[in-house]
């Protein structure tokens, strides 16, 4: 009994703090424009303001993976909240635009220590695979859950206190997380970890944060840009290096064998592929409902929030649907109705009713939390229990990229349509015409100082040109999501329902002989 009070605490602590990392993600939009008016940050510092923490994050979570393997999962997650706690004091009360961005980027190394080491956790603790697919599942949930709360939440405090009240919230979950976790979790590492290569850090910090970084300057600039290029080749020449590396090391930062398994790498595809969905909507809907339909931030906080409920419906659901239609058919189902979301959502237009939008919201969110809860299992039950945390932090960095593929890829189909259907009146000033072209938001800034008849023209062109392009990308989301169900289908067949990588064969790294005897 004490044991199942252990355990379950453990999904406790783990969940409490994905939420924590998930709203810490999407709170920040909100805040920007009073933290502009407060701090004045150049328009370089805004966009470092914004995205040093996803790079820190990022970078170092195959690293952070690793060091909890070695030293204790338990360990580096307390170790980690606590500085995650301290990181946010120091964002919330930054003086200037330099210290904020430097505390924004000590929140993104202590959240890397966090992120694989509460999947890990729960990959020890749970030794049963159906018990491990429910508590993956709630997890997976309680995280998308988090990123339609940090608009709600942020938008709350917003109305009340100023900017830094949106990281200050993380201090009193840090100390419930220290608290009830020194007590509750279990430690658990890997008996036999050998050294940690020192070389493959920087390789692997390099490669991430150069390959996101070109992604995310693509979506704004095109990927013809030389800062983009350069990064690309750059990332891409570290992380061909760091793969080859680990091939020739005995103990590597990643088994790069797990990849042979198709249960695996069909897995981390679909939760990159996944949340490069899951991010742009957020992103998209930003807009749409404080720029097209003209809510306030509060409001379109509560508007999206439904998505998290539907999201922990599906991950919820992602234990029982295993069962019955195994691993695969499962990951399909869970993308096939994320599609179906999309394609309701391309009957948007300037004016939508909510309870239509509520509908697709939903079904939308459901598909990509089942999908989530499923993959993410996968994987680290595809890896041998001792390296769970580097299996974690693979799971964690597909996610990461997906999130800056998908604003590279549909970010730029979402500029490319609504530039291309944008049809300004004539008379406008060139200065005007140049911005409105550049963003829907631009375009509103530039009507703002016209006369009010070509105001009223350049708003309506460009809410139109936006929604016009907004159906573009949704049915563009819709195919890649089709095509990966598809993918997922064939690639997960034969997988078990049932899959422990601590019963695969040693000699058979790629799994394929332990799959095919349990199947």
């Amino acid at each position: 009994m004490r044991n199942d009070s252990r355990k379950w605490g453990t999904l406790v602590i783990a969940c409490l703090a994905m939420l924590m990392l998930s709203v810490d993600l999407t709170v920040l939009h909100l805040a920007v424009p009073k933290l502009v008016e407060d701090l004045d940050p150049s328009g370089p510092q805004q966009l470092w303001i914004a995205d040093v923490y996803g790079f820190a994050l990022a970078g170092l979570l195959v690293t952070m993976g690793n060091v909890g393997d070695r030293i204790g999962r338990r360990r580096l997650l307390l170790i980690g909240s606590a500085a995650f706690g301290a990181a946010s004091l120091l964002t919330a009360y930054a003086p200037s635009p330099e210290l904020l961005i430097a505390a924004r980027a000590l929140l993104g190394v202590a959240g890397a220590t966090i992120m694989p080491s509460t999947l890990s956790l729960i990959r020890n603790v749970f030794t049963d695979p159906v018990e491990r697919t429910t508590a993956v599942g709630i997890w997976s949930s309680i995280g998308a859950a988090g990123f339609a709360l940090g608009p709600l939440v942020g938008g709350a405090l917003l109305n009340e206190f100023f900017w830094g009240s949106v990281f200050l919230i993380n201090v009193p979950v840090v100390a419930v997380i220290i608290g009830v976790g020194t007590a509750v979790l279990p430690e658990s590492r890997n008996p036999a970890p050998g050294r940690l290569d020192l070389p493959s850090v920087p390789l692997s910090v390099v490669g991430v944060i150069a390959v996101i970084y070109a992604m995310k300057e693509a979506a704004h600039g095109g990927a013809g840009q030389v800062p983009v290029i350069v990064a690309a080749l750059a990332g891409v020449a570290a992380l061909a290096v760091f793969v080859h590396r680990q091939t020739r090391l005995a103990e590597p930062l990643i088994d790069v064998r797990l990849f042979r398994n198709r249960a695996f790498s069909a897995s981390v595809g679909s939760a990159l592929v996944a949340m490069f969905a899951m991010i742009t909507m957020s992103l998209i809907f930003a807009q749409y409902f404080q720029l097209v339909l003209g809510w306030s931030p509060l409001v379109a906080g509560l508007a999206g929030l439904p998505g998290g409920l539907g999201a922990a419906i599906g991950g919820s659901a992602a234990g029982a649907l295993v069962t019955r239609l195994g691993r695969g058919g499962t990951v399909a189902a869970g993308l096939c109705l994320a599609a179906a979301g999309f394609a309701l959502y391309s009957r948007m237009g300037l004016e939508v009713t909510y309870p239509y939008l509520l509908a697709a919201m939903i079904v939308a969110s459901a598909g990509i939390g089942l999908t989530f809860a499923v993959v993410n299992d996968t994987i680290i039950a595809a890896a041998p229990r001792e390296r769970a945390g580097a299996a974690a932090a693979i799971s964690e960095t597909a996610g990461e990229m997906g999130g800056a593929l998908g604003i590279a890829v549909l970010g730029t189909v979402l500029n490319t349509a609504y530039r291309a259907g944008l049809d300004l009146p004539a008379g406008l000033p060139s200065a005007a015409a140049e911005q409105a072209r550049d963003t829907l938001g631009g375009a509103l800034t530039a009507a703002a100082a016209l006369p009010g008849e070509l105001a009223g023209a350049v708003t309506a062109a460009a809410r139109r040109a936006f929604v016009d392009g907004l159906q573009t990308t949704v049915l563009t989301g819709a195919g890649i999501l089709i095509v990966l169900a598809v993918t997922a289908l064939f690639a997960l067949r034969g997988v078990p329902k049932v899959l422990d990588g601590d019963t695969a064969d040693a000699g058979d790294p790629t799994g394929e002989a332990a799959e095919a005897a349990r199947a």
